[in-house]
């Protein structure tokens, strides 16, 4: 029951996040409403911003694979999301954007420095199954040095996205001081 309202929430989170960092360039541009994200920090292959939600804040940071296989197979966005909704206390939410629809029912593979995880697929992305998954996935990522995410589309292609974590530590530090998140 706690696994199905995680995954209930985390597409609701997915939902949101796809709009923002989705039209995210354009909402840069616009004039300064609440959910303007802004950039507070981040370094080498991760960024940080924050942005406020009906009163309340939201922090996320992402990064983007340095490689991805195979190079010809054509894909909508690929990154990958760590976000933080403390007013919903929802922490270390992470997810994997693969730029295509994923196979249904099959798990995606993230390994970190060789400890690997089983995501869940929905869609276009992957999530980690439940909150203790998910702060786990983020410590192993913030100690990590390389993360590799291997997922099937729905037609059958395998894909391999390499992210390298240089950066990630002060990506997560901004969004942990701007959401009064403590480690």
């Amino acid at each position: 029951m706690v696994a199905a309202m995680q995954k209930t929430i985390v597409r609701t989170l997915y939902a949101a996040f796809g709009l923002c960092l989705g039209i995210g360039a354009a909402l840069a541009q616009s004039a300064g409403d609440g959910a303007t994200p802004h950039r507070i920090g981040g370094a080498k292959h991760w960024d940080a911003y924050s942005y406020a939600e009906k009163g309340a804040k939201v922090c996320y940071m992402v990064g983007r694979p340095e490689k991805s296989e195979p190079a010809n197979v054509k894909r909508g966005r690929i990154d990958a999301i760590v976000t933080h909704r403390p007013k919903e206390n929802a922490l270390n939410v992470v997810n994997f954007d693969v730029g295509y629809p994923l196979k249904p029912g099959a798990d995606a593979e993230l390994d970190v420095d060789g400890r690997k995880f089983a995501l869940f697929t929905d869609k276009d992305a992957a999530w980690a199954q439940d909150a203790a998954t998910d702060k786990a996935v983020t410590e192993a990522l913030a100690k990590g040095k390389r993360a590799t995410l291997k997922a099937s589309s729905a037609r059958g292609t395998a894909t391999t996205d390499i992210y390298s974590l240089d950066g990630l530590k002060e990506a997560l530090a901004a969004i942990d001081k701007t959401c009064g998140v403590k480690r």
